[in-house]
C-alpha cells in the first residue's frame, strides 16, 4: 500500500500525484505550476526572448506613467525617465530580457506569445443557446477598457427610475463591483492554462470565470474573511497598484459585496472548481433571487423603478 503524500513525487523524469486511490502524472500547466512554485517563481516574471522594449505600444506605457503619477504611487522624478528605466524600476526586466508581465501589460499582441491572452464574452439564452459573442484583445489594459464598454453597451441592462424629471440608469451589476471583478480575473489568471477569462451573461445574471488556482492554504471561507493580498502574478498586479487602478490589500471581494449592497442588489457568489473561479451577479429583480432581498430592497425596486430597458452605446 502507497501511503498518500501531499507534494508530487519525481520518479523517471516525470512527477506523480497521489490522487485518491490513484497516482497521477503531472503534465502540461499543471507540471509547469509545480516546477515554477519549486523555484519560489511566478509565470509572470519569467523572461520572454523575442520581445525587445521598441514592440511595445508606447502610448500605453506613457498614458501608464500619467495614471501612476495622478495616484502618486511612483515618484515624481519618474515622469521624467526613460521608458527602459520605467519598465526597470517595474522590475519588468529579468536581466536584459523583458518580463511576460511587459508582454501582457504593453504589448499590443500579447498573443504571439501568450495564446490564452484574451477575453470572451458571450450572451445566451440558457446554456445551450448562445445568442451573439465578442472577443476583446489587446494588451491588459486595453482588455479591461473595451470589455467594460462592451458589456455596458451591449450586454448588461439597467434599472431606470426618475427621480424628478430626472432620468437615472443604475447599472446592474454596479461598475464598481464589476470592474473590481474584472481586475481580479485578469491579475489572478494562469496565464498557461491555455484558456482565456470567459464571461457568460444571462437574462437573470452574469457569470465570470478565470483559470486562477489558489495556494494550497486558501479556501473560499478564507477569502470572505479578512485576508492578505496573494496575486497570482505579482508583477502584473504590481502595474495595475501604481496605475491606481487595486489596492493590494486582498479586499477585492469586500468591495464587490460592499458595492452590491449600497445599491440594494443581489451580493456576488463565488466559486471554486479544479479549473477556475467563478463570480456570479444575479440581477437585481430576478425572480430566482427574490427571497434572498431584503424586504426593504423588494419595496424600494418597486417603488422606484418603473421600466426595464437595455443600456444602448
Amino acid at each position: 500500500m502507497v501511503e498518500p503524500y501531499l507534494f508530487p513525487v519525481s520518479y523517471r523524469g516525470e512527477y506523480f500525484l497521489r490522487v485518491g486511490s490513484t497516482s497521477q502524472t503531472l503534465k502540461g500547466a499543471a507540471l509547469n505550476r509545480f516546477l515554477l512554485k519549486r523555484q519560489g517563481l511566478h509565470w509572470d516574471v519569467l523572461p520572454l526572448p523575442g520581445l525587445p522594449v521598441s514592440m511595445l505600444n508606447q502610448a500605453a506605457i506613457e498614458k501608464f506613467r500619467r495614471q501612476a503619477l495622478q495616484s502618486r504611487r511612483i515618484q515624481s522624478e519618474m515622469s521624467a525617465d526613460s521608458i527602459e528605466n520605467l519598465l526597470d524600476k517595474l522590475h519588468l526586466f529579468d536581466g536584459k530580457l523583458l518580463k511576460r508581465a511587459a508582454a501582457l501589460l504593453f504589448f499590443d499582441d500579447p498573443e504571439r506569445f501568450v495564446t490564452d491572452a484574451f477575453i470572451k464574452i458571450g450572451y445566451f439564452e440558457n446554456n445551450v443557446d448562445l445568442r451573439y459573442q465578442d472577443e476583446v484583445h489587446g494588451n491588459l489594459f486595453q482588455q479591461l477598457e473595451k470589455t467594460v464598454e462592451i458589456l455596458q453597451t451591449k450586454y448588461l441592462k439597467a434599472w431606470i427610475s426618475y427621480q424628478g424629471l430626472q432620468r437615472i440608469e443604475t447599472l446592474c451589476p454596479p461598475e464598481i463591483a464589476l470592474r473590481e471583478a474584472l481586475l481580479n480575473a485578469v491579475a489572478h489568471k494562469d496565464y498557461g492554462s491555455g484558456s482565456p477569462i470567459q464571461i457568460s451573461v444571462y437574462p437573470d445574471r452574469l457569470m465570470i470565470w478565470n483559470s486562477s488556482q489558489l495556494l494550497p492554504d486558501q479556501n473560499l471561507a478564507a477569502l470572505l474573511k479578512k485576508h492578505s493580498s496573494q496575486p497570482f502574478n505579482p508583477d502584473i498586479a504590481n502595474a495595475f497598484f501604481r496605475a491606481g487602478m487595486v489596492e493590494l490589500w486582498g479586499r477585492g471581494i469586500d468591495k464587490m459585496i460592499e458595492s452590491c449592497r449600497a445599491e440594494e442588489m443581489p451580493e456576488p457568489q463565488f466559486s471554486i472548481e479544479p479549473s477556475g473561479f467563478w463570480v456570479t451577479f444575479r440581477f437585481a429583480g430576478d425572480q430566482t433571487t427574490t427571497s434572498k432581498t431584503t424586504s426593504k430592497t423588494t419595496a424600494r425596486l418597486k417603488r422606484n423603478y418603473s421600466e426595464f430597458s437595455q443600456i444602448s452605446a
